[in-house]
């Protein structure tokens, strides 16, 4: 008999995702104050793939809130602060400390507790930076035709990548897929613990995995962007769901 994480209901209960969030001015109705805000498309992606979003600000950190969670997703957002590798900022940089501090403690506790991640964009920088890696400040510095990764202001890109057999992002998009992007950073040093699974004909790294067991993408892209292509979501809340079910069968 196949056993389940279940309701009280006997239903089988949907994954819980935390999401990482952002904290800065934001206008809703008549009020124009600070708000804590993430794109809907985050918690749609969550959402149609068979998931219960869980917002997660960036105040109050408390690494314990992974005990009531199932899997995690770092999100986009502004740069990660180079004072984190060891750098002085990029004229171009912007960031917010806090929301480093935030991200980092949840990547890394999740990571210490196997829980599944899935980290966008910023959220694929924090992890390598967690984790001991370095990152481009600026990609139109060494790569000129990098700035169609972020033609305008609020204008997303697009870029093919390239996955790598035998590996996560290999075995939901296959050889090749194209991509919505909207950044300016990328992944330099790699840390010690990941692998690069995807990257852009210009060599910038797209996608990377932790070695080993686990279920750990960082996509440099924004699946979240592009809805009718939800293979990511997908195959992660299908990793969650495979996770719950094995330590359901565990419990004594």
């Amino acid at each position: 008999m196949e056993t389940t994480p279940n309701t009280e209901s006997g239903k089988r209960r949907r994954p819980r995702i935390g999401l990482t969030t952002y904290l800065q001015q934001a206008r809703w109705g008549v009020w124009d104050d600070d708000a804590v805000v993430l794109p809907a498309t985050y918690v749609r992606g969550v959402a149609a793939a068979g998931g219960v979003p869980i917002l997660l600000p960036p105040v109050g950190t408390d690494t314990s809130v992974l005990d009531v969670l199932d899997g995690l997703i770092i999100v986009g957002g502004v740069d990660v602060d180079p004072a984190n590798y060891g750098e002085e900022p990029h004229p171009t940089s912007y960031f917010q400390p806090f929301r480093d501090d935030h991200d980092i403690a949840l990547t890394v506790s999740a990571l210490n507790r196997r829980l599944p991640l899935f980290a966008i964009c910023r959220g694929a920088q924090v992890l390598n930076v967690a984790l001991g890696g370095t990152l481009i400040q600026h990609l139109p510095d060494v790569a000129p035709e990098a700035s169609n990764y972020q033609p305008a202001l609020g204008q997303f890109g697009e870029v093919e990548i390239f996955a790598e057999p035998h590996s996560i992002a290999g075995d939901l998009l296959g050889e090749s897929a194209t991509a919505p992007c909207y950044h300016h950073q990328a992944i330099d040093r790699l840390a010690d613990g990941l692998r690069v699974t995807a990257s852009a004909d210009n060599g910038i790294i797209e996608a990377v995995e932790t070695i080993g067991a686990g279920w750990v993408l960082g996509v440099q892209w924004h699946p979240e962007q592009n809805p009718q292509d939800d293979r990511l979501f997908r195959g992660f809340i299908a990793a969650v769901q495979e996770q719950m079910e094995k330590a359901e069968v565990s419990k004594p």
